[in-house]
């Protein structure tokens, strides 16, 4: 899609070499490729990923780093120590 786009362009604005009003299609043509592709989630001129979706895996990511923080964090340090202390006495 976004290669069709491209050559559309391309094609109107060599166009407008002949008649000026094709420059203007072709300004048209990107600028609501640009402007409204982006407002619906990801337009071609972002790519696969949009904005909106890279700061909600970063909430995410976030969030897990969280609540990894407050499982694993210094009151639960001494538990953990004991218990991996047991495993590796019963282990070996």
């Amino acid at each position: 899609m976004f290669v069709l786009l491209l050559v559309l362009i391309v094609v109107l604005f060599g166009l407008g070499f002949l008649h000026p009003l094709w420059w203007v299609a072709a300004a048209v043509l990107l600028f609501g490729a640009t402007r409204y592709g982006r407002d619906r989630g990801g337009g071609w001129i972002r790519g696969d990923g949009s904005d909106l979706g890279d700061y909600r895996d970063y909430q995410e990511r976030r969030d897990r780093q969280d609540r990894w923080e407050r499982r694993y964090s210094r009151q639960n340090r001494a538990r953990w120590r004991r218990e991996d202390r047991r495993d590796h006495e019963r282990g070996g």
